[in-house]
């Protein structure tokens, strides 16, 4: 595949199959480099850092809402309860980013204290005993 070098404001080129295309390429400090292509032929340098930002913040929301309120694990195969499930998982995330804001922790910060409350409480009066089988 030949390499073509690109122009820091973008290159124009057409895409088989699809039409012409602007190509961005960028450089990360590591060196490694992406590419971002879009089908807005009048995209300029900041308005594609814009756009970057913005997909960087939505990806960072996703990424939250999996990894501490588990909208994934929805065990349920009924569409209500689906839809129940993640709108639970969306309005716990909110909480838990409005919290967050107000007190300056992390979301891991939280949702740690948010266990470790949990497991405290239950060690406290625990609803179960487990009985010695040796």
């Amino acid at each position: 595949m030949a390499r073509a070098l690109l122009d820091p404001n973008g290159h124009v080129v057409h895409l088989k199959g699809y039409g012409m295309i602007r190509v961005f390429r960028t450089v990360a400090p590591n060196g490694d480099a992406n590419y971002w292509a879009t089908n807005d032929l009048k995209m300029t340098p900041l308005k594609r850092v814009s756009l970057a930002e913005q997909a960087d913040t939505i990806e960072q929301y996703h990424r939250g809402i999996k990894q501490f309120c588990g909208v994934e694990r929805c065990q349920v195969r009924a569409a209500r309860a689906q839809r129940n499930h993640i709108g639970f998982a969306i309005r716990a995330f909110l909480r838990l980013e409005w919290h967050s804001l107000r007190t300056g922790y992390s979301w891991q910060m939280l949702k740690a204290g948010i266990i470790r409350d949990a497991v405290r409480a239950y060690l406290a009066n625990p609803l179960y005993q487990l009985h010695s089988t040796a």
